[in-house]
C-alpha cells in the first residue's frame, strides 16, 4: 500500500465519519468547521474526499500479490 493509498483511505474514513454524524445527529462537521456547506473551503474538502473515495475503489481491484 503506497502513501497515496493510505492518504486516500484516511480521507475516505474521515468522510464516512462525517456522513455518520450527519445521519445520526444531523451535524455536518465539515460545514461547521468551514463556515457552512456552501462555503468554498467546505466544497473543496467535499471534493477532495470524493476524489479519495474514487481512488479507494481501485484498491478493491488491485492485486497486491504481485508485489510480494
Amino acid at each position: 500500500m503506497t502513501v497515496l493509498d493510505r492518504i486516500a483511505l484516511a480521507l475516505t474514513i474521515i468522510g464516512g465519519i462525517n456522513w455518520g454524524l450527519v445521519g445520526i445527529f444531523q451535524f455536518d462537521l465539515v460545514a461547521w468547521l468551514c463556515g457552512g456547506q456552501a462555503s468554498v473551503i467546505a466544497r473543496i474538502v467535499y471534493v477532495i474526499v470524493a476524489i479519495a473515495a474514487l481512488w479507494c475503489i481501485a484498491l478493491l481491484f488491485r492485486d497486491d500479490r504481485e508485489k510480494a
